[in-house]
């Protein structure tokens, strides 16, 4: 079971069904990957400006994005090494609300679709996946869709 510690940035305030919806899905995503027992995460609501100081910073890349995935452990096997029964702290997600408005709006979906989605593929990000080879996003979005099937939310852009 997840716990998320969330802090907000932005004017914008973080809805309880949001944070519902967040909860069900890196949980969905957990249960997926076999990770089991307690597990910590912070999501972090940033404006485009934090997030683009945020993302040349750590990846030298001076642009705005939709959302950046800070792992503490580089590969799964190294969670599952991790004792079940002491909280596991996987990392932090940063998410740009309002990058993923612009988003949502072009593949016609809510902005709270959006950021469950972000959620979701930053968790993947924390668990070890990468989408940098072709291989690794067919597996890394493989497992996207299985865990949006999980949820119930197929209707994902992805």
């Amino acid at each position: 079971m997840i716990s998320i510690d969330y802090i907000n940035h932005t004017e914008k305030e973080i809805s309880e069904d949001l944070q519902e919806r967040l909860k069900r899905a890196l949980d969905a995503g957990l249960e997926l990957e076999s990770v089991h027992g307690p597990v910590e995460v912070t999501i972090t609501f940033v404006n485009p400006s934090e997030i683009r100081k945020m993302n040349d910073e750590y990846r030298g890349v001076d642009s705005v994005t939709d959302v950046l995935s800070f792992p503490v452990y580089t590969a799964l096997e190294e969670i599952w090494e991790y004792p079940e029964e002491l909280p596991l702290l996987i990392g932090d997600i940063v998410i740009n609300p309002e990058r993923a408005l612009e988003q949502a709006e072009e593949f016609g979906q809510s902005q709270d679709d959006e950021i469950e989605y972000l959620a979701i593929h930053s968790l993947m990000h924390l668990l070890g996946y990468d989408h940098m080879m072709e291989d690794e996003k067919s597996i890394m979005r493989d497992h996207e869709k299985q865990v949006l099937r999980k949820i119930g939310a197929e209707e994902f852009r992805i």
